[in-house]
């Protein structure tokens, strides 16, 4: 597989439970609900992961009909996270919902795809994490 270098992304906070990520480019912001001391104006941290495999599930989808020159309009994923005890796994659920006149194997392999986008590979592959005060 090949090396993949995302831009960093830097996040701080701007008041509050408020942040501000940025890549220097595209700036994004994430905020806590109230009920655990934010203001509740942007989405949190883990709406924003779960959203990424979304869009990058729908992004990819497209793409690869786009390639093919499959007749696949819309793409509309509805993406839940179930998270237990730590010992746990994590539960990703997709709802994908296909708009185009797609035959059948068309769809199956969409659907193949959608397992495929690179969020979803580095979710389900093996990660490590290293914390580094500056």
């Amino acid at each position: 597989m090949a090396e993949t270098r995302i831009r960093e992304m830097r996040a701080r906070t701007t008041g509050g439970m408020r942040v501000e990520a940025t890549d220097g480019v595209v700036t994004t912001h994430m905020d806590e609900p109230p009920e655990l001391g934010g203001e509740g104006t942007a989405p949190t941290p883990m709406q924003l992961l779960v959203a990424a495999l979304g869009g990058c599930t729908a992004v990819t989808l497209k793409m690869y009909s786009a390639r093919k020159a499959w007749p696949l309009e819309d793409v509309d994923v509805r993406v839940t996270l179930e998270t237990g005890k730590p010992d746990e796994p994590a539960r990703w659920t997709q709802h994908v919902t296909l708009t185009g006149d797609l035959d059948e194997k068309q769809r199956e392999r969409l659907m193949q795809i959608a397992g495929k986008c690179p969020v979803h590979r580095v979710l389900e592959g093996e990660n490590v994490f290293e914390e580094l005060e500056a």
